[in-house]
């Protein structure tokens, strides 16, 4: 089955300690649709402007991704310009043109409102609220936000918490959202507030997995370079997703297998600036990330006597 996404479009302009780029392809739709066209036909929803060179995402289209939910308004697509530190993980973001995404009010093509699964990437609570109003009849909803939603519009992220099964959020997020200073409590507390599955992304120290009283760890895919670390989030999304509308099952076995496919995406992101390195992807790389994951993470149960 389809599965819905509503997010950005955009250009990213990167510069790390090793390298830099510009007017990379990315945006969180892009990243989350790259990853999740592994796994099943996706919906986007987004928009763009009239300088978008629409020829570069036909390697999505090829993979199954519809976008006749991608509006061309008059003006520049939204872009981004950050510099990462010598630690690849903090950054600084140097300017962001927000352009015509400022405006954006996603409006789903009515083919699109009977999927039956949906994320909802990092826009405005407001917007995320107003696309689950469009739906029909949806079995699993997940959405993203960050320090900034949490912060500027409490009460309208509260109203769409209460309308998902699912929040992927970091674990500063996680602490700033609850109040709770301990990790668990802080996501027991948002628990109540609406979604009873949570994904914590910690970065380098990989994902942690809570689902009602289930927990579940896994460890990121250690690369030999990171050559660029945006989309790393989204594109972990796509591949949680994916895995759960290509199985539609919501159990707690597919929630870990989501997990596991999920990091083996993100390994792959961060190879390359932008979507490069998800662009010229196989499933036959996917396959064996996984597969070593499993074997890192295996080991024969044996309890002291």
């Amino acid at each position: 089955m389809a599965l819905l996404v509503v997010g950005s479009v955009a250009y990213d302009s990167v510069e790390t300690p090793y390298d830099r780029v510009e007017d990379a392809l990315g945006g969180s739709a892009t990243f989350f649709s790259a990853a999740a066209s592994f796994f099943t036909p996706v919906h986007l929803v987004a928009v763009v402007g009239s300088d978008f060179q629409t020829a570069q995402v036909d390697f999505l289209r090829e993979r199954g991704v519809d976008f006749s939910g991608l509006t061309i308004e008059e003006g520049k697509t939204f872009r981004w310009k950050g510099r990462y530190l010598e630690n690849m993980v903090d950054r600084e973001t140097i300017e962001t043109q927000l352009n015509v995404f400022q405006d954006f009010n996603p409006i789903l093509p009515a083919s699109f409102c009977d999927d039956a699964t949906v994320f909802l990437a990092n826009i405005g609570p407001e917007l995320q609220y107003h696309v689950v109003r469009q739906m029909h009849r949806p079995q699993f909803i997940a959405m993203d936000t960050m320090n900034y939603w949490i912060q500027g519009a409490p009460q309208e992220l509260r109203r769409t918490l209460a309308t998902v099964d699912a929040l992927l959020i970091n674990d500063s997020e996680v602490r700033e959202l609850s109040g709770e200073t301990s990790l668990l409590k802080g996501v027991k507390k948002i628990q109540t507030m609406g979604p009873k599955t949570l994904v914590v992304k910690k970065g380098e120290n990989g994902a942690m997995l809570f689902h009602e009283s289930d927990l579940f760890v896994c460890p990121a895919f250690p690369v030999d370079r990171v050559f660029d670390p945006t989309g790393a989030g989204d594109t972990f999304a796509g591949g949680f997703m994916g895995t759960i509308s290509m199985k539609n099952d919501f159990s707690v076995a597919t929630l870990r297998q989501a997990m596991v496919f999920a990091t083996a995406l993100a390994s792959f992101a961060v190879e390359g600036f932008g979507v490069d390195r998800l662009r010229t992807l196989q499933k036959a790389a996917i396959n064996q990330r996984v597969q070593r994951l499993y074997e890192m993470t295996h080991f024969e149960l044996e309890s002291l006597s």
